[in-house]
């Protein structure tokens, strides 16, 4: 791939909205509470007898304009409060996964928020069962296979994610890593080291936000002192030339959110994005959608959005959803299997 893609270029047979949703990829920076739709908000609102402050669907949707991460945050645990019972937390996984499947998504690694619901008096197991209710099935329902990372609220403290990580393992909980979300600035990774070496000594996977409002220097230090496989985020880490080039070697993954970028004011706009520059640069970067029901679009309008802005050929969108699927966590037989069904989509181009 050549610099070509980081600018629209007339003469290249760009991509069609309908095979950029067909194309087969990974989601790899997901968070369930994320995808909770204002519709469905209304509905386990009046299912469990919440009195919401925003009751109406137009009300609801007014909240929606976002000034920085702080300001989605404040909406985001708000919403929370439907998810009281087992089946709310299945009845957002599933839709979710329904709507994943229409954007092509073969395999999704989901985060959720144990903290979030402890703090407000949901029991941990109602969380876990309620999401792997949903998991357990997902292939045969959705032909999405699934992981499930535990991602840990930076802002609060460390002990509360120790204990919150005990019960997990003590219940032998179906996750599969921990991750770390939540305000970023003023939260460094340097905050997490015992975390992050305990879930090690379990056989956890590692991964963590790093880079989005935070500074490069977190983005180093999540690899050094935390030791994450993967950076969500990752953005500003073009501001430190040896950085990027210590990510390039290593080929370190860094689950980039655009759409989530623009809206959270990350960047200024969609144009402004660096991940053209990313890809130009050789880093492993792939797209998702971070918390699709407030930013605007799942990962098939990113791909859309970005591809219609940035004028992309299918190499550029072959070659990010490859990323995303060797990214992943998942098995090396189903890597394989993605890889192929990608191939096939490849060829289908022409």
């Amino acid at each position: 791939m050549t610099d070509a893609s980081a600018e629209r270029d007339d003469s290249v047979n760009h991509v069609d909205a309908g095979a950029l949703t067909a194309l087969p990829k990974a989601e790899l920076h997901l968070h369930i509470e994320g995808t909770l739709e204002p519709e469905l908000i209304l509905e386990l609102a009046a299912r469990n007898g919440i009195a919401l402050p925003f009751p109406t669907l137009e009300l609801l949707h007014e909240q929606y304009q976002f000034t920085d991460l702080q300001s989605f945050l404040d909406l985001y645990y708000a919403n929370m409060a439907v998810l009281v019972t087992a089946d709310d937390f299945t009845d957002m996984t599933r839709a979710y996964l329904r709507r994943a499947k229409e954007c092509g998504v073969r395999h999704a690694e989901i985060m959720f928020d144990p903290q979030a619901h402890v703090a407000r008096g949901v029991e941990l197991a109602t969380a876990v069962n309620g999401i792997a209710a949903a998991l357990a099935t997902s292939v045969a329902d959705f032909g999405i296979s699934t992981e499930l990372i535990a991602a840990f609220l930076r802002d609060e403290s460390e002990g509360s994610a120790l204990e919150v990580l005990e019960e997990l393992l003590a219940m032998k909980a179906p996750i599969i890593g921990i991750g770390l979300d939540s305000a970023e600035v003023g939260n460094p990774p340097s905050k997490f080291i015992r975390l992050y070496k305990r879930a090690a000594e379990a056989g956890l996977r590692l991964v963590a936000h790093a880079g989005e409002e935070g500074p490069p220097s977190y983005v180093e230090d999540a690899l050094n002192l935390l030791g994450v496989e993967r950076i969500d985020h990752g953005i500003r880490a073009v501001e430190d030339r040896i950085l990027v080039k210590r990510l390039v070697r290593e080929q370190t993954p860094l689950t980039v959110c655009p759409l989530s970028n623009v809206r959270l004011r990350a960047v200024d706009t969609l144009a402004a994005h660096p991940l053209p520059q990313m890809i130009s640069a050789g880093l492993n970067v792939c797209v998702n959608s971070d918390d699709p029901a407030y930013f605007g679009g799942y990962v098939s309008a990113n791909f859309e959005a970005l591809a219609a802005e940035f004028g992309w050929d299918v190499a550029t969108v072959e070659l990010l959803a490859g990323n995303s699927i060797r990214s992943s966590f998942a098995s090396v037989a189903r890597k394989a299997e993605l890889l192929a069904e990608l191939a096939a989509w490849r060829a289908a181009q022409g």
